[in-house]
């Protein structure tokens, strides 16, 4: 049996035990996920088409891996204005497994959650302060911000305010900081956030000027 489902804004055919790259979707690796947007389901020439979705159709999968596609890089030019943009974008993309087609409002299996809760009870108590301490460090910002009022950074071209909010949540705040940043900081900042490494050598060169005035 095989199933259409629309994930993402993108519309996929898919069957058990397909893997398949979806945009990202907030779950652990091993953890299912259940897609309700069914456009159509069958077997060989006998389809049911939804409108626009199969009522009571679900499909579940696994979640093998999270990472990102990628890097697409936008570059636009003006003629004789001096005025040059380089941006880059990394999608991030989860990997799943399907896992089942249900129909009819049928229930998961959940295996794989079966699994997760099997694995916590078989775990020292110790365990739960472990799952904490990693996930301050998680959540820990990738760098250490300055004292003092933050600069702008919307002023250099390419970051916007959303660009300059995730900066400054991992500790970046000022031009100085952009100036400064190394090629393993710049590799550190490519891996951990949605900019690619072009991008931010081109605002830490425009950093270098701002930060001089």
């Amino acid at each position: 049996m095989f199933a259409v489902i629309k994930t993402g804004g993108k519309q996929y055919r898919v069957a058990a035990n397909d893997l398949l790259k979806i945009e990202k979707v907030e779950a652990n690796v091993g953890d299912i996920v259940e897609i309700g947007h069914v456009l159509a389901h069958g077997e060989g020439e006998n389809v049911t088409f939804g409108a626009p979705f199969v009522d009571g159709a679900v499909v579940t999968a696994e979640v093998v891996e999270q990472g990102k596609n990628r890097t697409v890089i936008a570059f636009k030019k003006r003629r004789r204005q001096n005025s040059r943009r380089k941006i880059g974008h990394r999608q991030l993309l989860t990997t799943v497994r399907i896992s089942e087609i249900l129909l009819g409002g049928a229930k998961p299996a959940k295996k794989a959650a079966a699994k997760a809760e099997a694995k916590a009870e078989a775990a020292p108590a110790a365990a739960p302060k472990k799952e904490a301490k990693a996930a301050e460090t998680t959540a820990a910002p990738l760098f250490k911000a300055p004292k003092g009022e933050p600069d702008d950074l919307t002023v250099i071209k390419g970051i916007g305010p959303v660009a300059a909010k995730d900066l400054a949540e991992q500790g970046i705040i000022t031009f100085a900081q952009l100036a400064k940043l190394t090629d393993k900081d710049v590799a550190k900042i490519d891996e951990h956030m949605p900019f690619s490494a072009d991008q931010i050598k081109d605002w830490r060169e425009q950093a270098k000027e701002l930060a001089k005035k």
